[in-house]
């Protein structure tokens, strides 16, 4: 049986981790600014590196801050007061420790604390302080925009759960409808037997116990193998044996390497079922019953032929029953166009059903 697959959320990071995939933006907005403002002052590897310096330590305070104190995707007047106010008090610090440490690195000097406060420096730290906050913005919609692919995400898992609940709920149905059809009619015969052939009846009996042991390992599993499918068929084909007598034969032919193909629980008796009642036990002489499967690419085909009155011939057999209608049912639900099950006149006489779904095999 095809199944849903349902999607996996990915995990949300945490503090750190997404404080750490924040940061290139961060060095690429100062590589650019960077860029900027070597047009006006030339020098460009050094005002690279100072400014890479400046906009990363600028960036992890306010980000860092904003991630442990308020990391909220809805944001008001208690949250961007004391954020921006964060961000006014991060900007000199950063401007001067990047500043300084890029000093170190190049072998420059670079002006005390005494001598830091310049009409060039401020309007620096003014710069610094808004191209933080528009990352720090920038950063804000992203994580807005991924919160809600993520809301969508989860709408579309619990939509898809859904669904596949109310999918089986519908399977368990319909397979609840073929199974009592089955026995009501295995039963209502046993019960005609006892009065009239008690011999014959508990060989039934015995027949039906079998059935039974065959199919309620995986009567109530959403899929089966096609050897345990045809295992139950042949148990039921024995069963039928019992009531018709030499009235019946049959033959099932499964090639070896189909025996793990899957495919639904109990598709398989409906059809049969269909070709004995309606087709083989109204006519006088009986017939036979050969049920086979074949592959081809990677599509399965299951045919039941019987040699019985043919379609049409019985006023029950018009439209296939019920058992067929409830199994179409099934097919619709589980695979929608990828299968299909037809009722064709068979060669001399009698019907074929022929049942075409997705080739699936078990690892």
């Amino acid at each position: 049986m095809s199944s849903t697959t349902l999607p996996i959320l990915p995990r949300r990071l945490s503090r750190p981790r997404r404080l750490l995939a924040d940061l290139p933006l961060s060095i690429g907005t100062s590589a650019l600014l960077a860029a900027f403002i070597s047009l006006v002052s030339g020098q460009f590897l050094q005002n690279l590196l100072v400014s890479i310096l400046i906009g990363t330590i600028s960036f992890t305070l306010v980000n860092g801050g904003r991630l442990l104190f308020w990391d909220r995707p809805d944001w008001g007047v208690r949250e961007w007061t004391p954020f921006l106010t964060l961000a006014v008090a991060a900007s000199p610090v950063a401007h001067f420790c990047g500043l300084y440490l890029a000093g170190l690195l190049l072998g420059i000097r670079t002006p005390t604390l005494a001598e830091y406060p310049t009409v060039e420096r401020i309007s620096m730290i003014l710069f610094t302080l808004l191209g933080t906050t528009l990352m720090v913005v920038l950063v804000m919609n992203r994580e807005r925009v991924r919160r809600v692919e993520e809301e969508h995400a989860q709408a579309r898992l619990r939509a898809e759960i859904i669904e596949r609940q109310a999918l089986q709920s519908q399977l368990r149905l319909l397979q609840a409808q073929i199974e009592p059809h089955m026995l009501f009619n295995t039963l209502a015969n046993l019960q005609g037997l006892i009065a009239l052939d008690p011999a014959r009846a508990s060989e039934m009996l015995d027949q039906l116990i079998q059935y039974l042991r065959a199919t309620l390992s995986v009567s109530r599993s959403e899929t089966t193998t096609l050897e345990q499918e045809f295992a139950a068929m042949q148990a039921y084909l024995g069963l039928m044996g019992v009531r018709m007598g030499e009235r019946l034969a049959y033959r099932l032919e499964l090639p070896p390497e189909l025996r793990t193909a899957r495919l639904p629980t109990m598709l398989l008796q409906p059809l049969v079922e269909n070709a004995i009642v309606h087709g083989l036990e109204p006519k006088v002489d009986g017939g036979e019953v050969v049920v086979t499967a074949t592959a081809s690419g990677d599509s399965l085909a299951i045919e039941v032929r019987d040699t019985g009155l043919g379609l049409g011939q019985v006023p029950s057999r018009r439209g296939g029953g019920v058992g067929v209608a409830t199994t179409r049912e099934r097919l619709e639900v589980l695979y929608g166009a990828r299968a299909a099950i037809t009722l064709l006149p068979a060669e001399p006489h009698g019907t074929l059903a022929r049942l075409t779904l997705p080739l699936e095999t078990t690892a």
